[in-house]
Formats: C-alpha cells, sequence, structure tokens
C-alpha cells in the first residue's frame, strides 16, 4: 500500500557527486538538497549524517521547513537529480551497531521446524530480555548499490531483512514507555550471516566457547544498510511495517514488523540499561521468516538481493566472489 508523503517528508542521505567527498542531503521527492549548503552557505563544508543526527532535536525541523519550501518552490537551495548522486550506506560510520537476534515469531518457528526442535515459547513468558549481539561498523556497513564480495571462507552466507533503528539522542537507562522519544528514523540493513560458521568444530559443544560469532557475522561486507533515513514522523506505525526480500527475482521473505517478539521500545529499554545509546547508533532489530537456512539455499556470485521496507524504501546489493 503506497503511503502519500507529507509535505514536509523528507529522507536523510549520505551521498556523492562527481567524485566529491560524502555529503549530507535530504530527498526531496526526485532532488537531493545538500544541508550544509542549504543551512550554511554555499561555501559552508560538508556536514556529515552522524554531525546532523548529533543536533537533531534542532536539525530536524530545520530540515522539515526545507521540504516544505522545496516543494512550495520558495526556497533557492541548489538541488540535484537523484538520477546524478550516488548514494552511500546513510551513517559513515555510526559508533556501535546493535543487531537482535531470535526477535520474529515467524522466524523462531521455521528454525525450530528445520533444526527439529520442540516449538520456543514466548521469552516475555520466561521473563527474558532482548538478545543482541554487535557487528563491526566501518569494516561491515555497505551503502545500497554497491558489489558484495562473499567470503572466500563460507559457502553458506544468508540473508536477512531488518529495520534499522536510528538512535537520534543520547539515552540512559530509558523507561519502555519514553523509549521511543530516542529515536531519530528508521533505515534498512541487510544482516548476513556466514551459516557454516557459526560453530567452532574443534570445540566441544558443551565449551562456553564453541561458538564463533565473529565469523558468522562480522566478514567485509557483512552489513548492507541504506539506503537513506526515514524520519520517525513519517512512520505510520512502527508495529506494522511490510517487509520483504527478493534474491533475483525470488521473492524469499515477506512479513511484517507486526511479527516482533520484543518491540523497538523494549529494545531500546534494555540496551540503554547496559550502555549509554548515542546519536547515530543502529540498531538492528532482527529478521522475519524466509531466511536462506530454512531452505538450504544460500547466497552465491550473481545474486541480487532486493529489500523493501515498507514506507521506509528499498536496499539493493549484487553479490560476487
Amino acid at each position: 500500500m503506497a503511503h502519500p508523503l507529507r509535505e514536509n517528508s523528507y529522507r536523510l542521505a549520505t551521498y556523492t557527486h562527481g567524485g566529491a567527498e560524502p555529503r549530507a542531503g535530504i530527498v526531496v521527492d526526485d532532488e537531493i538538497i545538500d544541508v550544509a549548503a542549504a543551512l550554511a552557505g554555499a561555501a559552508a563544508p560538508a556536514m556529515s549524517v552522524l554531525q546532523l543526527l548529533g543536533r537533531w532535536a534542532e536539525i530536524h525541523p530545520r530540515l522539515q521547513h526545507l521540504a516544505r519550501e522545496k516543494r512550495r518552490r520558495s526556497t533557492g537551495a541548489a538541488a540535484l537529480q537523484v538520477a546524478d548522486v550516488r548514494f552511500l550506506a546513510p551513517i559513515l560510520y555510526p559508533g556501535n551497531v546493535f543487531c537482535a537476534g531470535a526477535n520474529y515469531r515467524d522466524h523462531v518457528t521455521e528454525m525450530s521446524k528445520a533444526l527439529n526442535l520442540p516449538p520456543e515459547p514466548d521469552p516475555h513468558e520466561l521473563g527474558l530480555k532482548p538478545w543482541h549481539f554487535i557487528k563491526a561498523s566501518a569494516s561491515c556497513i555497505r551503502g545500497s548499490g554497491e558489489l558484495i564480495k562473499l567470503p572466500a571462507y563460507s559457502k553458506k552466507v544468508d540473508w536477512e531483512v531488518e529495520i534499522a533503528v536510528i538512535v537520534g539522542r543520547e539515552c540512559r537507562d530509558t523507561s519502555i514507555e519514553r523509549a521511543m522519544d530516542f529515536v531519530a528514523g528508521l533505515s534498512i540493513v541487510n544482516d548476513l550471516s556466514a551459516r557454516d560458521h557459526l560453530r567452532r568444530p574443534a570445540v566441544p559443544g558443551t565449551s562456553p566457547f564453541h561458538f564463533d560469532w565473529m565469523s558468522q557475522k562480522c566478514f567485509e561486507g557483512a552489513l548492507p544498510f541504506g539506503p537513506w533515513i526515514c524520519p520517525l514522523d513519517d512512520i505510520d506505525d512502527i508495529g506494522n511495517l511490510g517487509m520483504r526480500l527478493w534474491v533475483n527475482e525470488e521473492l524469499m521473505q515477506d512479513s511484517s514488523s507486526a511479527n516482533m517478539i520484543f518491540s523497538v521500545a523494549e529494545q531500546i529499554a534494555h540496551l540503554s540499561s547496559r550502555l549509554t545509546l548515542r546519536p547515530g547508533d543502529v540498531i538492528a532489530t532482527g529478521t522475519p521468516a524466509g531466511c536462506g537456512a530454512a531452505r538450504g539455499v544460500f547466497l552465491k556470485p550473481g545474486d541480487r538481493v532486493s529489500i523493501r521496507v515498507e514506507q521506509v524504501g528499498t536496499l539493493v546489493n549484487e553479490f560476487t566472489n
């Protein structure tokens, strides 16, 4: 279902044009406006998205005003055609990237079946909290349109569509009720996984050192991210966003954020009880059913993965060896 954009809607992006340095811009319809030039003059040095997020409470209303004026044709801010620029990952580079594991009911169900395990109870009933791991930032993050090299050590690289939450205010020990006040917006990530390297084969399964999260989750290019950040104001219902992923032309994942086990607010509250969340931190909130592991199908050179999250955008990457 298409959702009409509000007059002050925009998408926050990192872009480059003609080989110049990366700059923060806002996408308004089919054009992109350079933020530094619009707010501080044509000669102003480039601003980064991370810098803008550090002043989000002040900057966001100004960007909304800029978008509104652009649509009313009452601003002289220079703009480029979206087709003429190259989008990079929206944030170069987040301080922290947190990834939720086992956080969609349909995904937990399919993986239990694939492993011949009994159905998992709702973790809320067991008194459990959200569960996250951390991905490397600069080494893993790639932008939409970038070619991703599959790691030579893995034959089972899997896809995972995820909604990414972008922190917009410093946050420590917040409540679930207040957690969304600290969110700037949403983006998309593909939380790639080398499924054949979760376990260290020479270490007994009973050992606390049996698992190898580094090899499974933190290879070069393991987190395609983009194409931009959609401000939270433009999201009608974060708890009911359609999520789809295609490998080539085949639809693999088709679900909704309504299937989340721990909500975005629950995740933020839990993470903030462990450490301070800072502007620009990214929280990947889990993946639904349809991963390759449940099918016995994995990415191969030449594959093209397209991800669509309702109201947010489309992330596309191709893969090579």
